[in-house]
């Protein structure tokens, strides 16, 4: 019995720390933070993880003339810097009568591209956004249904819509926070919108009634406050774009760069003055609580071991694969690699000619980064599997015996480390083998039991025999069956009598 006692005790203790095993979870998402805005965002511009977000999924706000940094990017993917833009009366007229003319511009002045994005970008110059439009659709109308298209393909929601490319007010002209840090992140990733963006200051060439050229600055405070005592003081702050209308309230996007991270905050209805304290918040508290970290240093599934891999129904030496370089995720300052969860999901229609799967990674179901797994240029040529319809199908294995990770039917596949009910299942798995175990052991020490009293009594007999007392033990044996046969009467009549 005591070393019965003894192995209970070690199940014990074994289930409690399978217990603290199965229900560990990693650590919180932060979310300490708020602004007084109504809406906001703050987003990593390299992994695109979002950080923070207020109202920003699902509430659309007008967005004001943030707008013109998705005319900005539309217009630098199809125009020369050094092309002409020509100021219609179309241009100069498809405003609100207050909404002014900063730059005193009239029809038939001509600017070069690359001058009217830093009227665009830093003086918020209405006319500018209009003179753009034209220049490269033929029509502002033309140029809005590029705005939408280019929107939808950043992976917008249909929350989001433009009606115009200068942000002044529309009925269905919203977005939504989220949307807009989509909008900033791909404008951003453009070099020359950033050189644009992030100038302080730009003086235009000569227009009809500026015949000297006229110079404007940047008007985002957080951009150009160089006074530390200011509250609007912030050295990350890069680029960005302001915005203000009476239903739009303060709007603003703002893009920062410290210690090797980029981050994006947007500001919607806010509130003047206030509005630049929200967006400096959000990306300290991005900057400060959150790190990143490169996939390919800490990722090394599918590209490590002798095993063949299955991919899509090709297979694959772990040898010949490599994650993408450089690409990171987002994760909370005390949260590990390991505890982000990877899916394998079908390429996209961008995708690199070498890739053969995208990795994506989420973290208690946010989606924080993603990279391509790639096929080395050195590599072997993979072979395509072909599976045989006499053969029965498992669905846990694949034909070279690694894990099935591709499934031609759903139109894809996928691999996650284990969930917590996966940890669960495995964990009350062993609970029950060790039971059996610990059942089985009782039942063997009660056999041994058994063995060891009928030896005693053989031994004792023996002794009886050997002392001429045989007679004796045998009178005694025979009280003892008959006191067992009366206790299994009363059982049984008990038994009937329920």
């Amino acid at each position: 019995m005591q070393k019965i006692r003894r192995l209970l005790c070690c199940i014990l203790i074994i289930s409690q720390l399978l217990a603290i095993t199965t229900f560990a979870e990693p650590p919180a998402w932060p979310s300490d933070t708020g602004i007084m805005a109504e809406s906001g965002a703050v987003i990593d511009a390299d992994s695109g993880a979002l950080i923070y977000g207020q109202n920003c999924i699902n509430s659309a706000y007008p967005p004001a003339s943030i707008t013109k940094l998705l005319t900005a990017l539309v217009v630098l993917e199809h125009c020369e810097l050094d092309e002409i833009v020509t100021f219609s009366d179309t241009a100069m007229l498809s405003v609100e009568a207050d909404s002014g003319n900063k730059l005193s511009l009239v029809a038939g002045d001509q600017l070069s591209v690359e001058d009217c994005l830093y009227a665009l970008l830093l003086f918020s110059v209405n006319q500018s956004a209009n003179a753009l439009a034209e220049h490269t659709a033929g029509s502002i109308s033309a140029f809005v249904d590029m705005m939408n298209a280019k929107a939808a393909q950043l992976g917008c929601s249909e929350r989001t819509h433009f009606e115009n490319p200068s942000g002044l007010n529309g009925d269905t002209q919203k977005v939504t926070a989220y949307d807009m840090a989509l909008i900033a992140q791909a404008a951003f990733d453009n070099e020359e919108l950033l050189k644009i963006s992030s100038s302080l200051s730009h003086k235009i060439a000569p227009t009809a009634n500026n015949p000297n050229g006229i110079s404007f600055r940047h008007e985002h405070r957080l951009i150009y406050t160089t006074d530390p005592a200011s509250e609007y003081y912030y050295p990350p702050a890069v680029a960005g774009k302001t915005g203000y209308l009476r239903l739009a309230g303060n709007t603003l996007v703002t893009y920062a760069e410290k210690d090797g991270r980029r981050l994006i905050s947007v500001i919607l209805k806010g509130s003047y003055g206030q509005y630049f304290v929200d967006g400096k918040n959000l990306l300290e508290f991005g900057f400060s609580r959150f790190k990143n970290m490169v996939i390919a240093e800490h990722e090394s599934r599918y590209v490590t071991g002798e095993e063949p891999v299955l991919i899509n129904g090709v297979s694959y030496y772990a040898s010949d694969l490599m994650v993408e370089p450089e690409r990171v995720i987002t994760l909370p300052n005390n949260a590990n690699f390991e505890d982000a969860a990877l899916a394998l999901e079908e390429l996209p229609a961008d995708h690199p000619d070498n890739a053969v799967a995208l990795l994506r990674y989420s973290y208690n179901d946010r989606q924080i980064g993603k990279a391509f797994l790639l096929l080395k240029d050195s590599a072997r040529t993979p072979v395509e599997i072909i599976p045989d319809s006499d053969s029965p199908s498992n669905p846990g294995e694949s034909p070279t015996g690694t894990s099935d990770l591709d499934s031609p039917e759903k139109g894809g596949f996928s691999f996650q480390m284990p969930s917590l009910p996966v940890f669960a299942i495995g964990g009350a798995a062993v609970l029950a083998l060790l039971v059996l175990l610990s059942g089985l052991w009782v039942f063997f020490s009660r056999r041994k039991e058994a063995r060891d009293l009928a030896a005693r009594r053989e031994a004792r007999r023996r002794r009886l025999q050997a002392a001429g007392d045989e007679a004796e033990f045998e009178r005694l044996m025979e009280i003892r069956r008959a006191k067992d046969a009366m206790a299994r009467q009363k059982r049984n009549d008990s038994s009937k009598d329920d």
